[in-house]
């Protein structure tokens, strides 16, 4: 059967064509970055093509940092600072941005915290002054450690509890890593969430949120001497932490034993398969590996011209869905993953059969010419299209300088994505889909069996 690209989608793929055909100076971005006295580092990515400024300060700590025992404290800690500080009541902060047309929020993730305001340019020496309250001024009550703490387990509850895809994903993901902490859910344990209390969040509080363990990053419609003019006045004023631990985290040993993991739940609507490879993230000036992983995750499942899709959806019609992911920034060793939905009647053995004989063709047939100018076409296309967003623009920096990587590395990223070549892709598909070093899981309703 002959398939033809809806005229969207060919509307699509000239649009991207033409942004990837533009001038590659586009991509790179304006940065200035300076250190304040205290050590807090400072990014400022200019952007004066509307009146927005994006303000983020990023924690060099996450849940893969916690103690051990105290699982979830990072992303606990993460909401209480909505609580009261010394000059702000709970719930202030995001008022007022809010009051000033503004959005506000933070996340944690298993390397870095990050507090944010997207924000009227004019309004910067405000949320300045508001962020650098809470980073050493923060006051918590026992009324506040209860209250907050039964929030993140409903939260838990309602995200990982109630959906037995997310408890799936947990299994798998504390199958992969046999010694590091990036196999403990970023939100906690529940047994170690319901004991977590005023001591464990104010000690992670009190070690951590410091200025010298901090990134200021400032995008938008700024200037550097403005940043820097309100930084030093703003952060500078906060004395760093001089018995910031070293960050240091266990790692994981050989990994030479293929796990499995079956997760039953009646409550399953699609059954599915699922496998992760343990893989290298992208590392400070040697990024090619992340690179070539990153182009590798495209062609194998990366939309519906991938070469799973059509293996496993088109031709053999195995499947309804198929993906493969990879996300390279990351502190240490990260995982490439693929996803396989089979089609009702076909079991889930079937399904993984049928995708491991699709990477068997693939690691023999190689890359595809085409495809491959086709997929950096649309990368070359993203990476312009992204600098039209400040809060990306903030992100994209702020995860790489969280997790190891420069500055430069990430202005050299578009280039280095550009020049993978086939033999780069298909030496990283062949060091990573190693089967000794994966975890392959199946979600299926309670009454299936595995055979």
């Amino acid at each position: 059967m002959i398939r033809l690209p809806a005229l969207g989608a060919l509307c699509g793929l000239a649009l991207t064509s033409a942004a990837a055909a533009a001038d590659t100076s586009a991509l790179t971005d304006a940065v200035t970055t300076f250190t304040l006295e205290n050590g807090m580092d400072v990014v400022v990515v200019e952007d004066h093509r509307a009146p927005v400024v994006q303000h983020m300060v990023w924690y060099r700590i996450g849940s893969a940092d916690e103690p051990k025992g105290s699982s979830g404290v990072a992303h606990f800690l993460e909401h209480l600072l909505f609580k009261a500080t010394d000059t702000l009541e709970a719930g202030e902060l995001s008022a007022v941005v809010a009051a000033n047309g503004g959005q506000d929020n933070a996340f944690t993730s298993y390397d870095y915290t990050a507090y944010y305001q997207r924000i009227a340019a004019d309004r910067l020496e405000l949320m300045m002054t508001m962020e650098a309250d809470r980073m050493r001024n923060i006051r918590l009550t026992p009324e506040n450690i209860e209250t907050e703490r039964d929030v993140i387990i409903e939260e838990r509850n309602q995200r990982t509890e109630n959906n037995p895809r997310a408890l799936f994903s947990e299994q798998q993901n504390a199958a992969q890593y046999l010694n590091h902490r990036y196999g403990v859910p970023i939100i906690g344990w529940m047994h170690e969430m319901q004991t977590l209390d005023m001591d464990d969040a104010l000690s992670f509080y009190e070690t951590y949120y410091a200025p010298n363990n901090a990134i200021l990053v400032v995008s938008g419609d700024v200037s550097p001497d403005e940043v820097r003019r309100l930084a030093e006045r703003h952060y500078g004023a906060i004395p760093a932490n001089p018995d910031l631990p070293e960050r240091t985290r266990t790692t994981e040993p050989p990994q030479n034993a293929e796990r499995r993991v079956i997760f039953r739940d009646a409550r399953v609507a699609q059954p599915y398969v699922a496998r992760s490879y343990l893989a290298p993230e992208r590392d400070p000036g040697a990024q090619q590996a992340a690179a070539a992983l990153t182009i590798l995750a495209e062609i194998l499942g990366g939309g519906t011209t991938s070469y799973l899709t059509e293996a496993l959806q088109f031709d053999s019609q195995i499947a309804t869905y198929s993906g493969a992911f990879y996300r390279g920034t990351s502190l240490d060793d990260t995982t490439f993953n693929l996803v396989v939905v089979p089609q009702p009647g076909v079991s889930l053995q079937e399904a993984e059969d049928a995708m491991d004989a699709a990477l068997a063709r693939f690691l023999a047939e190689g890359v595809d010419d085409a495809q491959l100018e086709r997929i950096k076409l649309q990368i070359r296309a993203g990476e312009i299209y992204a600098r039209d967003d400040v809060d990306r623009i903030a992100q994209r920096y702020g995860q790489a300088l969280t997790t190891g990587l420069t500055v430069q590395d990430v202005q050299d990223w578009p280039a280095i994505l550009d020049a993978v070549t086939k033999d780069d892709i298909m030496q990283a598909a062949r060091d990573v889909l190693d089967r000794k070093a994966s975890v392959t899981g199946w979600l299926m309703r309670q009454e299936e069996v595995t055979q």
